[in-house]
């Protein structure tokens, strides 16, 4: 069988084709790593969970189309070893309170994209940021791995653009 028959036969095809020969190099302009790696929600929460990092819906749910639940439904990978990531270094509880449901602001790098995550705000998960990582303006901070952390005031509002070093 031709290459132009497997490429014509299905898209199946033509994608494996596509993974197979093409590779991407690891550069400023790449796509972040992990960041195309979807999780359904009950694996994130799983994942979180093992991790000892708890997870808070003021709605009681974990609906993606629902703004008062807390979803992590198509969460990037890297985004919630992220999160473990930040708990191992810091030593912090972490509870997370906002995934990747509706009613948060749009973008490339956001809570819908599986991006970013909110945690409760807590002294010891302020400290740990605000003197380990580097104050870039405002109220934010970027960590060496380059995940930008943003205090609102009752919230850290979290973007993994990496695993953080995981």
């Amino acid at each position: 069988m031709t290459v132009n028959k497997v490429i014509r036969s299905t898209a199946i095809g033509v994608s494996a084709l596509a993974l197979a020969f093409f590779s991407f190099p690891a550069t400023a302009q790449a796509a972040p790593t992990g960041a195309l790696a979807k999780l359904s929600h009950s694996t994130a929460a799983s994942q979180l969970s093992g991790a000892g990092i708890g997870i808070s819906s003021s709605g009681g749910c974990s609906n993606r189309n629902n703004p008062t639940c807390t979803s992590l439904d198509q969460v990037n990978s890297a985004t919630i070893q992220g999160a473990i990531t930040l708990k191992n270094a810091s030593g912090c509880g972490l509870t997370v309170t906002g995934g990747t449901e509706t009613g948060h602001a749009s973008g490339t790098y956001s809570h819908w994209n599986g991006y970013k995550l909110d945690f409760s705000m807590t002294s010891c998960l302020t400290n740990y940021v605000t003197r380990n990582f580097t104050s870039i303006g405002g109220s934010k901070w970027q960590s060496g791995a380059g995940n930008i952390y943003y205090n609102e005031v009752n919230h850290w509002d979290v973007t993994f653009y990496n695993c953080g070093g995981c």
